[in-house]
């Protein structure tokens, strides 16, 4: 791995500091040392994940995640050896160690073994009205306006691509030929799109039910309204890693109580806690489903994702949820369009 001095941290770094070192590293990881260079323990987009499903603060230090027990390596280990150490663990990275635990190197799976594309399909849901943000979508579909010099479709197509996934379905209904001219059949991007044709609104699972059932593999959907550097590689291992029939993306929201809340029992007062902050998990608009949850969504009738995730839930289906940290911006209002043209240049070029 070249450069991988860029991906060190300090113990005592917060996880959001920690959470963009991990962003930049195409490896996805960070490696704590200590002042000596030591390897203390490593960080994966994985254990931050953990850590916000258990509710630790963004602002807590990375010792709270980190992985103190990472797997290592001495310089003179076989390569062969490394490549089964990383496929039998399930590792991206290795770290290389000297006598002293110092760090002097990593080994990467893609430093021993080329890159493999993904075909697990991709479902972009970009039949909308774009109602919110009118009048700009009235001769325009919303997936086709731009944010920095791309429309917000293009920019999500070509996220999808940068982790190897080239197989699309684009859910189509207003202004449908617009799309369609725009992206054909994806062999300018060097990808393979196809089209879902909506006649009437089916919600963001009911398209689904046109495909042709003929996938083996899981999808991942999501609406085409979204930016997000979300690492969709991580997410399909993390379903199939769990046998989940459906995964959905969730997003960390903090809400802010701006009066003292009171503590009581009875008429007795305990006491107040000034303007505390609360947290939730909230739905991001990007799901997984394995090819057995689409057997429960009807044909061609309104069906939105929640409702599926209930069902599969009352059939006591394994459904998960996968927290994205990363940037993650919807497009729902001319407010969030204008955000998103401030921070493309910074987050996405």
């Amino acid at each position: 791995m070249k450069k991988w001095e860029q991906v060190l941290a300090k113990p005592d770094q917060s996880i959001y500091d920690v959470m963009n070192i991990i962003d930049r590293s195409a490896a996805q990881i960070a490696l704590v040392v200590d002042d000596e260079n030591k390897l203390l323990g490593t960080v994966t987009d994985g254990d931050i994940r953990r850590g916000l499903l258990s509710k630790i603060a963004m602002d807590s230090s990375i010792r709270e995640v980190m992985n103190k027990s990472p797997k290592t390596i001495t310089k003179n280990t076989k390569e062969s050896q490394i490549y089964k150490m990383l496929v039998n663990e399930g590792l991206k990275i290795l770290p290389i160690i000297n006598e002293n635990n110092a760090l002097i190197d990593v080994k990467t799976i893609e430093d021993i073994h080329p890159v493999v594309e993904r075909s697990n399909s991709v479902v972009l849901m970009a039949g909308g009205l774009g109602t919110r943000l009118m009048p700009l979508t009235e001769n325009t579909p919303k997936p086709l306006l731009k944010v920095g010099d791309k429309p917000i479709l293009e920019i999500i197509i070509e996220n999808f691509i940068s982790h190897n996934f080239t197989n699309f379905y684009i859910s189509v209904n207003y202004h449908a030929e617009q799309i369609k001219n725009y992206f054909g059949d994806g062999r300018e991007w060097g990808c393979n799109i196809q089209y879902i044709e909506e006649s009437k609104r089916l919600g963001t699972a009911g398209g689904l039910s046109l495909i042709p059932k003929i996938h083996s593999e899981s999808m991942i959907i999501m609406n085409g309204d979204l930016l997000t550097k979300a690492n969709f590689s991580k997410l399909i291992d993390f379903h199939e890693e769990h046998e989940a029939t459906a995964t959905m993306c969730v997003r960390e929201y903090h809400e802010t109580i701006p009066y003292g809340v009171i503590q009581s029992k009875n008429h007795k007062f305990l006491g107040v806690e000034e303007k505390p902050t609360f947290r939730y998990l909230v739905n991001a608009g990007v799901y997984v489903l394995s090819p057995k949850a689409i057997q429960y969504i009807p044909d061609n009738e309104f069906y939105d994702m929640p409702t599926l995730f209930e069902k599969l839930n009352e059939k006591q289906k394994e459904t998960c949820v996968f927290p994205i940290h990363e940037y993650w911006l919807d497009i729902g209002q001319l407010k969030d369009y204008e955000k998103a043209n401030v921070e493309f240049y910074e987050v996405f070029e």
